[in-house]
Formats: structure tokens, sequence, C-alpha cells
């Protein structure tokens, strides 16, 4: 997944905007050039920087050349307002209604990604393992 598609994603539920990307795992493409003629890319969010494009001071200076390598292979999408997270697997965001997401695989996903979590994301890591919605792992 890119980075630049958190400026085009909400929350399913709630609508809330932004969402919380949590990148686990990534790879660098260093081949990859922007051509894009204008700057920034994207028109709302920064998801690379974490910030609201209208908020930063000089948008035109945000480093779309740098983000525009990177794809997310693992990760987290997290909704602050409901609590709901979405995995990100094999670069794929996984962002389905509650009543068609499988348990048993995404509660492996969480088990697995746990560790990993706690360091990217110490703010947020024990809500979405113990609290997130619609699965959490139970408090040992």
């Amino acid at each position: 997944m890119k980075y630049r598609l958190m400026d085009v994603l909400a929350c399913p539920y709630d609508k809330t905007f932004p969402l919380r990307l949590i990148a686990i795992k990534r790879t660098e493409h260093p081949e990859r050039q922007y051509t894009w003629p204008r700057k920034p890319f994207c028109e709302e969010y920064c998801s690379y920087r974490d910030l609201k494009i209208k908020e930063h001071p000089k948008p035109e200076a945000l480093p779309c050349e740098e983000c525009h390598r990177w794809e997310i292979e693992t990760g987290v999408i997290y909704c602050p307002t409901c609590g709901r997270w979405y995995p990100i697997i094999e670069e794929i965001p996984r962002m389905l209604p509650d009543e068609l997401r499988n348990e048993k695989e995404e509660l492996a996903f969480l088990q697995n990604i746990a560790e990993d979590l706690k360091k990217a994301a110490p703010d947020i890591a024990d809500k979405i393992l113990t609290q997130g919605r619609p699965f959490a792992l139970k408090k040992p």
C-alpha cells in the first residue's frame, strides 16, 4: 500500500478522516521517480509525515519524492473515533465491513504483529490489541 492512499481513505463506519496509519513492515523502491507536475501530491493529508496539508507552513516542501518510493507491506489502519482497525497484509489494506471479516485470521494477524505494533505505535498499540473493533486479543 502506498502512503498516499491515506489521503482518500475514511472510516467506512463513522467517516472519520484522517485515519491513523501504522507501518509495521515497508519496502523501499529507489527506482521509483516522482513525476507529477505539482507538489504536494496529496490534497488533504500526508500520512508519510502524519499531518494535514493545510496546516503545514510550506506544503511544497513536503518529501513527496521520498514518500513515493515506499510500499507498506504490513501494517494497521486505525480509526481513533470508533476504535476499528484494519490490517494491511501483503501490501493490501483490508477495509471490509465487520460481518465480512475473518475473526480467526485477523486475530492471528494481531498476535503476529503485537510486539512490532507496540514498538511502532506505543501510544495506541494497547487500544488496538485489547479493545480494537471488531476483534481484539484477550488481556493476559
